[in-house]
């Protein structure tokens, strides 16, 4: 994939920044009084992979002004090597704006984790293009990749415009998109007209497409194969299918992705991938990871993805890698990976988990 040349950022991402609490010792939440609490956004998470690698990256967001989470949040994204700009909103009282609180513990064995988004009066909902200069930021200064979610481009109407004008903007400035469908029904409840139209034009200009059956039935209207089997061959199958459809909607899509996942116990999942370029086929059969704490992986798996395509690797080594760096992420506390360096990775891929010295 031939990427923009004299570029200042490898990779840009648009969202809505909050924090995450999380008991401690896998315990479920209603029980527990002490917590662990962590920055994240979904965007965030996918570009940690790239910006702990040393690729340049930025995020385009809102904050709280004065508010000490929002100190909170610039602290940790400098911190993960991450250049930030965008508005200081009031408060406006008590009762104003806010950063989301996301209400996650992370299960253990046969106790699945139990998720609850506190996000009323959410600051990224906010989040307005006329706060932006897109031209300077897409044309001046320059970006490889933009990578786009569904959760951030569903989450309000200023937000959906937002996105949107993201994508013709990266679009003018041959800027590649990355767009995660990650379709959420609640986003979606008496919007779907609304959504569906800005999010069929994100993928017409969208170079990278991610998402699985549902996401592309529900978010771009695509027909869904026939009910089939619940083995891996029919997993396979049907997504192919869906992907064939999805290249005759969107043929300016050069690779389609997601991720497989089968949950044995909460430590313990079944982890594959598939990728599709206009060529062929790159699959990765479900192994058995542990797991620590599952959120994040899907976001790691887009991460390693896209650090791959940067680095001009090949498609096989593209979804190997994504693979790796989202088994990463869930080995770990934080929702997003942290990889060390890139030979870190290479030994997940090759299950060498033995001591390095």
């Amino acid at each position: 994939m031939e990427l923009r040349k004299n570029s200042k950022y490898a990779l840009l991402t648009p969202t809505s920044m909050g924090v995450r609490l999380t008991p401690e010792n896998g315990q479920p939440f209603h029980t527990s009084k002490s917590f662990r609490m962590e920055v994240t956004s979904a965007e965030t998470n996918v570009l940690s992979v790239a910006s702990f690698l040393g690729l340049p990256v930025k995020v385009l967001t809102a904050f709280v002004k004065e508010s000490p989470i929002a100190r909170m949040i610039k602290d940790d994204l400098a911190s993960r090597h991450m250049d930030y700009e965008g508005p200081e909103i009031e408060q406006g009282g008590p009762w104003g704006n806010r950063h989301q609180f996301n209400l996650a513990d992370s299960g253990f064995g046969v106790r699945g984790p139990l998720v609850h988004n506190d996000r009323a009066g959410e600051v990224g909902r906010l989040l307005n293009v006329e706060d932006f200069d897109l031209e300077r930021i897409f044309n001046d200064e320059g970006v490889q990749i933009v990578h786009i979610s569904g959760l951030n481009a569903a989450l309000s109407p200023e937000t959906g415009r937002f996105c949107l004008e993201i994508a013709r903007a990266a679009a003018r400035n041959n800027t590649r998109i990355s767009f995660d469908l990650n379709h959420r029904a609640s986003f979606w409840q008496n919007r779907q007209e609304e959504l569906h139209t800005i999010f069929t034009e994100i993928a017409e200009n969208a170079d990278i497409l991610v998402g699985n059956e549902e996401d592309f039935q529900l978010c771009l209207g695509l027909k869904g194969p026939e009910a089939g089997g619940n083995d891996l061959s029919d997993k396979i199958d049907s997504f192919k299918e869906m992907i064939n459809q999805g290249r005759k909607r969107f043929p300016k899509a050069e690779i389609f992705a997601t991720t497989l996942r089968e949950v044995i116990n909460a430590n313990a999942h079944l982890w594959g991938a598939l990728l599709s370029t206009k060529d062929d086929w790159h699959i990765v059969s479900p192994k058995e990871i542990r797991v620590l704490d599952r959120i994040g992986g899907g976001d790691g798996f887009v991460g390693g993805l896209l650090y791959a395509v940067l680095k001009d690797w090949t498609a096989e080594e593209w979804v190997q890698f994504g693979w790796a760096t989202g088994a990463l992420a869930v080995s770990m506390l934080t929702d997003f990976a942290q990889p060390a360096n890139e030979d870190q990775i290479w030994s997940i891929w090759e299950g060498d988990a033995r001591v390095k010295r």
